[in-house]
């Protein structure tokens, strides 16, 4: 089998998980919410635009169950990784990062830069 041919094959079952998981989500809601809580039921295209906005809002939970430890494991590494750099390694890094992340302090501290219109 050709490689186009699996691409195109799994660009189909993608297609199908997708339109299995709207229509499971569209049975789902159409046979509780308006039960319960007197919503109103969906159409497709809306059950699709709630899980695209429940994406956008709130993700499909990051990488994994560890109880938010993952958020300062970076923390850690870099702290871990600036204690064992020399002093002169530790200011190429500081300057390095001052370069890349602190460029507006140099357009606000210059006075021939003017952000008036007038």
């Amino acid at each position: 089998m050709n490689k186009g041919v699996k691409i195109a094959m799994w660009i189909v079952f993608g297609a199908a998980l997708i339109a299995l998981f709207g229509f499971i989500t569209m049975y789902l809601w159409n046979w509780l919410m308006p039960k319960i809580f007197g919503l109103p039921e969906l159409t497709l295209t809306e059950t699709f635009g709630l899980l695209l906005l429940a994406k956008i809002l709130f993700g499909f939970g990051g990488k994994g169950g560890n109880g938010g430890q993952h958020k300062w494991q970076w923390k850690h590494r870099m702290l871990n990784k600036f204690e064992t750099m020399s002093p002169e390694d530790r200011e190429r890094f500081k300057a390095r990062m001052k370069e890349k992340w602190c460029r507006w302090d140099e357009k606000t501290s210059n006075p021939d830069h003017n952000t008036s219109n007038g």
